[in-house]
C-alpha cells in the first residue's frame, strides 16, 4: 500500500548529555554506536525511515561510515559517509529523504537512508574496521553481518531499539515504537562492560524513555 504514514511520535531530544559524557569519558573505545533503526514503515518506506546514533556529545564523526549489508549476498548496498560532531544531546539522527519532505523532523542529516527490510545488517565502520553493527531478521538462508545473534525483524511501523550492550544483537535490540531523537543512557552489567572493553566497541547501555519491548521479542 503506497500511503504516507504520520510522522513517528516522540521526535524530540530528551537525553542526558552529562551522563553520556561520564559513560564514554573513561573509555578508549570509539564512543559512537547504533541506538535505533526504523526500516519498515506502514505503507511506503521512502521519507519515513531513519537511523539513530548515540554517543559522547562533541564526539567526531569524521571518517565514519554507515554501511547497509545485503543479507542475500553479503555485499554492501548502502553507504552513508558521516562528518561533523555529535550535538549536545549526544544523539545524531539520519533520516531518509530531504528536509521539508521527510516525515522525520529535526534530523541532523537527510539523505538516502532507506534500509532494506531484512534479513540484512547495518554496520558502523571506520576504514576497514567495524565499530558497531546490527543484523535483523531470519538469517537461516542469508548472510549475517551483525554481532552475536540476529535481532528480531520489526513489523511494519515498529523500530529496533538498543536496550543493552552484551555483544549480542538478539539480546541488545528489541522491537519498539519509533522514537527518533530520544535516547536515555543506562548502566550495563559488569560482564557486558568487560566484553565491550575487550572488543573495542565501547561501554554503553541504552534504555529508551517510554519504550516498552514488544511481548515475545
Amino acid at each position: 500500500m503506497d500511503t504516507r504514514k504520520p510522522a513517528p511520535q516522540g521526535a524530540g531530544r530528551a537525553i542526558l548529555p552529562t551522563a553520556l559524557a561520564v559513560l564514554f569519558g573513561g573509555s578508549t573505545a570509539h564512543a559512537v554506536s547504533i541506538s535505533e533503526i526504523f526500516y519498515d514503515a506502514v505503507g511506503r518506506d521512502a521519507d519515513h525511515t531513519f537511523i539513530e546514533l548515540v554517543g559522547r556529545p562533541g564526539e567526531s564523526l569524521d571518517g565514519l561510515i554507515l554501511v547497509g549489508v545485503n543479507g542475500s549476498n553479503g555485499e554492501d548496498y548502502l553507504r552513508i559517509p558521516l562528518s561533523g560532531i555529535l550535538p549536545d544531546t549526544g544523539v545524531y539522527l539520519i533520516a531518509d529523504g530531504s528536509a521539508g519532505h521527510s516525515s522525520v523532523p529535526g534530523a541532523q542529516r537527510y539523505t538516502d537512508a532507506d534500509l532494506q527490510n531484512g534479513p540484512d545488517s547495518l554496520q558502523l565502520r571506520r576504514g576497514g574496521h567495524v565499530l558497531d553493527a546490527v543484523g535483523y531478521g531470519d538469517f537461516t538462508d542469508a548472510r549475517f553481518a551483525g554481532i552475536g545473534t540476529p535481532a528480531p525483524d520489526a513489523p511494519p511501523g515498529k523500530s529496533l531499539t538498543r536496550i543493552a550492550w552484551t555483544g549480542d544483537n538478539g539480546h541488545d535490540f528489541v522491537v519498539t515504537d519509533p522514537s527518533p531523537g530520544i535516547a536515555v543512557p543506562a548502566p550495563v552489567p559488569v560482564p557486558a562492560a568487560l566484553w565491550l572493553f575487550g572488543s573495542g566497541l565501547g561501554v554503553l547501555g541504552l534504555r529508551a524513555r517510554g519504550r516498552t519491548p514488544t511481548p515475545g521479542t
